[in-house]
């Protein structure tokens, strides 16, 4: 069951990130910024506290960690440049990105399997490819440092 919420949990996130890449407003102010983008009050009521916190970690840490999180990102497209990552796939890498990199609190298995599921439900047929080839070739890196 909890990796059933942790996975719905990523989906918020990704969602609530993609909304602001979106609206451009990635760089908004953290307090003014809802980590439940496109949630009314009776569907956040019924996450879990400790889901809630988790997406909040997801979201803040991502955004607070962005720009070193898109430089690892650029680092690893080596044929498409990150403005031109469909900006479901950009967000999805972007937390796959921070747990890997930054909160180091999941194994590197499971947020790169994670990160292809919530490519194949969010986004096209053959991104998950693409994310799963970019997360592999990090993870990889890290391995050896």
């Amino acid at each position: 069951m909890q990796n059933k919420a942790r996975h719905h949990d990523r989906s918020i996130a990704v969602s609530t990130l993609y909304s602001l890449d979106f609206r451009g407003m990635l760089d908004a102010d953290p307090s003014s910024i809802e980590p439940f983008q496109g949630m009314n009050e009776e569907e956040i009521s019924s996450l879990e506290e400790e889901d809630r916190i988790f997406i909040r970690f997801l979201v803040f840490g991502t955004l607070e960690n962005r720009e070193a999180i898109d430089a690892l990102i650029s680092r690893y497209s080596l044929n498409r440049p990150i403005e031109k990552i469909d900006l479901v796939d950009r967000n999805i890498l972007r937390v796959a990105f921070y747990q890997l990199a930054f909160s180091r609190d999941v194994h590197p298995a499971i947020v790169i399997d994670e990160a292809v599921k919530l490519s194949q439900e969010l986004s096209n047929d053959v991104s998950f490819k693409f994310i799963n080839g970019i997360l592999d070739a990090a993870r990889k890196d890290m391995e050896r440092k």
